[in-house]
C-alpha cells in the first residue's frame, strides 16, 4: 500500500500519466487532475491603472479584469476627429463649387487687370511715338514697354483664376478627397479600438488562478495579465497500451477515485482518444514503460463543486465492454 502511494505522489509531480491496468470489466490507469486555463493578455502597451480580481476570484466572460492607462489615446482620439472634420470640409467644398462672393471677387480682379493693361498699352503706344521723334529716351520707353508686358501678365493670371473658381472640381479631385476622409475615418477608428482594448476583458468564465501584474506596472501588447482556469469541468489524461486502447470508445463512463476524497468516485466520460501512438512521456518511473507505445485518453470530470484541483493525483476506472464480446 505504501509503495502505491509513494508512485502516485511520483506520478503527481511528473504531471502525467501511467500505463493503464486491464480488468474485466475496468481499464484503470492513474494521472494527475488537469484544467484549460487562459493566459488573458494586454492587447496594448501603458500602465495598468487598476487590477479589478484577486487569485481565486469567479469571473463571467467579459467581466473587466483591469483597466490600462489611455489619456494619450484620448488626445490622439480629438485630433483625428478633428481630421475628420476637415476632411469633410474640404469635400462638400470640392461638390458643391465656389461661393458667388468668391466669383465676383474673381471678376473684379480680371476688370482691374484689363485696366491697367489698357493704360499700359496707351502708355507704350505714346512712347514709341516720342522716342521717334526723340522727344523722349530710350529707357522711358523701354520701361514703358516693361509695364506693358507685366500687365499683359497679370490679365492672363486673372483670367485663369476666374476660369478656375467658375468650374467644378475634377472627378479626380473630389475621389483625393473622398480618400482623405476615409482615411481620417479609419485613423478614428483605430484610435477607438485602441482605447476599447484598454479594457482587459474576460473572454469566457472561470477561476483567477494567477495575477503576472499588479496596478502600476507597464505592459507591452501580448503580456499576461492574469490566468484564468475552467474548473467547473476537469480532465484526467492516462495512456494507454495498445491491447487496452482498443476497448475504449468516446463517451465510456469512469470512475475517478482522489485520494484527498476517499471512498468518493467522481463520475467521468472518455472525451478524446489519442489518433495515433506516442512513446510513453520520459519522466515516468522505469525504463522499460518509457519505450512503451502508448495512447492518450483523455477522462473529463464534472467539478461543479470545485473540489478537484489541477495537479490533484487521480486513477481513473475506464468501464468498458468485457474481453470476447
Amino acid at each position: 500500500m505504501r509503495s502505491r502511494s509513494v508512485a502516485l505522489v511520483l506520478v503527481a509531480l511528473s504531471g502525467l500519466a501511467c500505463a493503464g491496468r486491464s480488468e474485466k470489466n475496468a481499464i484503470t490507469a492513474s494521472g494527475t487532475i488537469e484544467a484549460i486555463e487562459v493566459n488573458v493578455a494586454s492587447k496594448v502597451a501603458g500602465q495598468i491603472l487598476t487590477l479589478a480580481v484577486e487569485e481565486g476570484a469567479r469571473v463571467r466572460p467579459g467581466d473587466v479584469l483591469a483597466t490600462i492607462d489611455h489619456a494619450t489615446a484620448d488626445i490622439q482620439l480629438r485630433q483625428a476627429e478633428a481630421g475628420i472634420d476637415l476632411a469633410r470640409a474640404q469635400l462638400a467644398l470640392l461638390r458643391n463649387g465656389s461661393r458667388r462672393e468668391d466669383i465676383q471677387q474673381a471678376e473684379a480682379a480680371l476688370k482691374q487687370t484689363e485696366a491697367s493693361l489698357q493704360l499700359a498699352a496707351e502708355d507704350a503706344r505714346r512712347m514709341r511715338e516720342l522716342f521717334r521723334t526723340a522727344s523722349v529716351t530710350a529707357k522711358s520707353r523701354d520701361d514703358a514697354e516693361a509695364r506693358l508686358t507685366i500687365a499683359e501678365a497679370q490679365r492672363v493670371s486673372a483670367t485663369e483664376a476666374l476660369s478656375k473658381v467658375r468650374q467644378l472640381a475634377r472627378p479626380e479631385e473630389i475621389q483625393a478627397a473622398e480618400a482623405r476622409l476615409a482615411q481620417a475615418e479609419a485613423a478614428r477608428d483605430l484610435l477607438a479600438k485602441s482605447i476599447a482594448d484598454c479594457a482587459v476583458l474576460a473572454p469566457a468564465g472561470g477561476i483567477v488562478t494567477h495575477k503576472a501584474v499588479e496596478a502600476g506596472e507597464l505592459v507591452s501588447p501580448g503580456a499576461t495579465v492574469v490566468t484564468l482556469a475552467e474548473l467547473d469541468s476537469v480532465y484526467v489524461m492516462i495512456y494507454l497500451a495498445e491491447r487496452e486502447i482498443g476497448r475504449v470508445r468516446l463517451g465510456d463512463t469512469a470512475d475517478v477515485e482522489i485520494d484527498a476524497f476517499p471512498g468518493r468516485p467522481f463520475p467521468g466520460r472518455v472525451t478524446y482518444i489519442s489518433p495515433e501512438a506516442e512513446f510513453t512521456p520520459k519522466n515516468v518511473q522505469t525504463k522499460e514503460d518509457r519505450v512503451k507505445l502508448v495512447f492518450g485518453v483523455k477522462v473529463e470530470i464534472e467539478n461543479k463543486e470545485g473540489l478537484l484541483k489541477p495537479g490533484l493525483p487521480a486513477d481513473a476506472a475506464i468501464r468498458v465492454v468485457p474481453e470476447g464480446r
